[in-house]
């Protein structure tokens, strides 16, 4: 079994995989603020690139192995602490750390079943469903991307999944300087500016993106 150390630390490394990764995907969908026409046809183009390439798809295993890991760890290292802290009285707990680092686990759980669903309603059906063909022969994702941005529940859960995945990366990123013995005076209020800049432009531009498509389509 692993220790404490290594589970922080295996939680460390697959959360900054997924931070990196977010970081590719955010610059990849920014093509959807891109005027429609040039938008509809260089999205298409970069998922059939994506879709056919090899690195990519290793890429993609690692990603799927990365979350499951990191879901796991989570909830391992929630339910243990949740555990050591049963005697802890609220308000002492509450003075000493912000509120969103005290309910990681449900902000991840909630993060997992968006998660969940976007996969469904995106890479599954992209992957194994029937989707029409654009005027170069692409599969048209462009095309599913708008139809269920299209949905009002959809974006409004998108949006709200956003605000959890900020709060979750705040603290993350944080937590991971210190895993990695990067908690030093003079720099850590660097790395905690660097984390919140980063966690709140990634997630604020992808909730922007079916606002966006939701009122520019309607």
């Amino acid at each position: 079994m692993l220790s404490s150390l290594s589970r922080k630390m295996l939680m460390c490394l697959t959360g900054l995989f997924l931070s990196f990764f977010l970081m590719i995907h955010f610059l990849g969908n920014l093509q959807l603020f891109l005027p429609k026409e040039r938008a509809h046809l260089q999205f298409n183009a970069y998922s059939h690139f994506l879709s056919g390439n090899i690195i990519i798809e290793i890429v993609s295993y690692v990603l799927s192995a990365s979350i499951i890991l990191h879901a796991v760890d989570g909830l391992i290292i929630t339910l243990k602490n949740k555990k050591s802290g049963a005697n802890y009285q609220t308000d002492r707990r509450g003075r000493a750390s912000k509120w969103y680092s005290r309910n990681m686990g449900l902000l991840g759980t909630f993060i997992l079943i968006f998660l969940v669903i976007h996969f469904q309603n995106f890479w599954y059906v992209y992957k194994f469903g029937t989707i029409p063909l654009d005027e170069n022969g692409n599969k048209d994702l462009y095309i599913l991307v708008v139809t269920v941005f299209k949905e009002w529940w959809y974006v409004v859960i998108y949006v709200i999944s956003m605000f959890a995945l900020c709060y979750h990366l705040i603290h993350g990123i944080y937590s991971a300087t210190r895993t990695l013995g990067l908690y030093h005076p003079k720099f850590i209020k660097w790395f905690k500016i660097t984390g919140i800049a980063y966690s709140v432009i990634i997630s604020a531009g992808f909730a922007m993106m079916p606002v966006y498509v939701f009122f520019t389509y309607r």
